[in-house]
């Protein structure tokens, strides 16, 4: 009887070969198993925090606006019953006047609408000598919205709407990206402010700003939207959010 030969090189490389085959299909196999279970039923590949901020913000104005339009109904119901309780003269007057300075109720009178907007698409320098414009240079700014609101306050306005919206003592106008942010909301060009006041106070307050002289140069030399009208009647409406304050602090 003779021994048996040796496993020459090749037979031993093809066992080895056969080891690895079946050890790459068991880890595959497992990887299958854990992807399966950690999703679910669901694309792996989708996770909410991936969405764009633009579309986090656009999600949560819209959930914003829902909830003050409840609150517009509320404060109508509590107004209602208010006044089924009945209030003494004084009350009422004091009421109305406390509203009227909280911007709670709708203003009429003259004034002032200013409308900012965008450069048109492809905009190039209008003025000879005048460099070709950068993607900032065409857009409305954080700064613009606030130079034209606070001259206007300075003007003397009376009330001051911004889009569909009245400011109030805590308003604040923020930007992102090339959209505004405004008490919850979101907002794209043009912006259209407007102010009930003595319109020669506003144009002046308007007019004076160096902030928004500035911005005129933008406007003639690469187009940027700028257009302010006077009216002998304008109408402004109540705020309509929250006047819960958060925090404070004095100096």
């Amino acid at each position: 009887m003779h021994p048996e030969p040796a496993p020459t090189r090749a037979a031993g490389t093809r066992i080895v070969g056969r080891a690895l085959t079946c050890t790459v299909f068991a880890l595959a196999g497992l990887l299958f198993y854990v992807s399966a279970h950690a999703a679910r039923g669901t694309d792996l590949r989708t996770d909410n925090s991936l969405l764009r901020l633009s579309d986090v913000i656009r999600q949560r104005s819209a959930q914003n606006q829902q909830a003050q339009a409840q609150l517009a109904d509320l404060q109508d119901r509590s107004q209602q019953l208010g006044e089924q309780q009945g209030r003494s003269p004084a009350d009422t007057a004091r009421l109305g006047e406390l509203q009227q300075s909280s911007a709670l109720e709708p203003l009429q009178g003259p004034g002032l609408t200013v409308t900012l907007n965008d450069a048109p698409p492809n905009a190039t320098a209008r003025i000879p000598g005048v460099p070709a414009p950068g993607v900032n240079d065409l857009v409305i700014h954080q700064q613009d919205i606030q130079a034209v609101v606070n001259a206007l306050w300075r003007g003397g306005a009376e009330g001051i709407q911004v889009m569909d919206q009245r400011l109030i003592a805590t308003s604040a106008v923020r930007c992102v990206g090339n959209t505004l942010l405004l008490q919850g909301r979101v907002y794209s060009p043009p912006y259209v402010i407007r102010a009930v006041g003595r319109t020669d106070g506003l144009r002046s307050a308007v007019e004076a700003d160096p902030t928004i002289r500035n911005y005129l140069q933008y406007v003639q030399a690469y187009g940027l939207g700028w257009k302010v009208q006077e009216s002998g009647e304008l109408s402004v409406p109540g705020y309509s959010g929250t006047v819960d304050l958060r925090s404070a602090t004095g100096q």
